[in-house]
């Protein structure tokens, strides 16, 4: 299986170093670049093509949701996965809504970073425990009512809407698929016409979108 490559994106060198330690310390995964912003970062990217990027948020020059959503559009086919200090509504919904395919805080354990690294790159979801919760709970407010002037969707069939509200509570492929008594790859195409009728790219982008619309109902 080949490497997955990674470029760490943070403004603090122990950061950078911390995180390189412990992913070259893991089979599979190879570090090819650093970057100190996010000017920087689209340098690196352009040379070295990674599949994941760990992006923090803030930094000089330019932060990492412009740098998220000028990958995102320049290079789609990489992957972003921040890793951050910071847990607020304000700055959790624009990194996702730029791209990032996941969310992670920097006090998650090493193997948990190491797991994102992996999830993204496979084109699944990862969030810290504290995100997903948080997510959670703006759309509960979000619910009551939902505002005027909410951002209109595309309907989902019942069945749409079965995988919509398994993966808002945080499940994986496989989890929806046992949950709905499916298989994954019906999961997967499920998933797909979702992506395709809100014109969005993973399935975080799914959470936010239904998010701000106010559409899921958390049990």
């Amino acid at each position: 299986m080949a490497e997955i490559r990674v470029l760490l994106v943070d403004d603090d060198p122990l950061v950078r170093s911390a995180l390189a330690h412990f992913l070259t310390r893991e089979e599979g995964t190879a570090v090819v670049a650093e970057a100190g912003d996010g000017r920087d970062a689209l340098d690196q990217v352009g040379r070295h093509r990674p599949d994941v990027v760990l992006m923090d948020v803030r930094m000089p020059r330019m932060d990492g949701i412009d740098a998220t959503a000028q990958i995102a559009e320049r290079w789609p086919d990489v992957r972003v996965l921040a890793v951050t200090t910071f847990d607020t509504v304000d700055t959790v919904l624009p990194m996702l809504h730029a791209g990032a395919s996941g969310y992670l805080l920097k006090d998650s354990p090493a193997e948990e970073i190491v797991a994102g690294v992996r999830r993204v790159h496979e084109g699944t979801t990862s969030l810290s425990p504290r995100i997903a919760a948080l997510l959670i709970d703006h759309v509960r407010e979000r619910e009551r009512p939902t505002p005027a002037g909410a951002p209109a969707l595309e309907p989902l069939t019942d069945r749409e809407g079965d995988i919509l509200r398994c993966l808002a509570r945080g499940m994986s492929n496989a989890e929806i698929a046992a949950e709905l008594i499916v298989s994954e790859g019906t999961v997967k195409a499920y998933l797909g016409r979702i992506m395709t009728k809100w014109g969005v790219r993973d399935r975080v982008q799914i959470i936010v979108a239904a998010a701000r619309a106010g559409l899921i109902a958390f049990t």
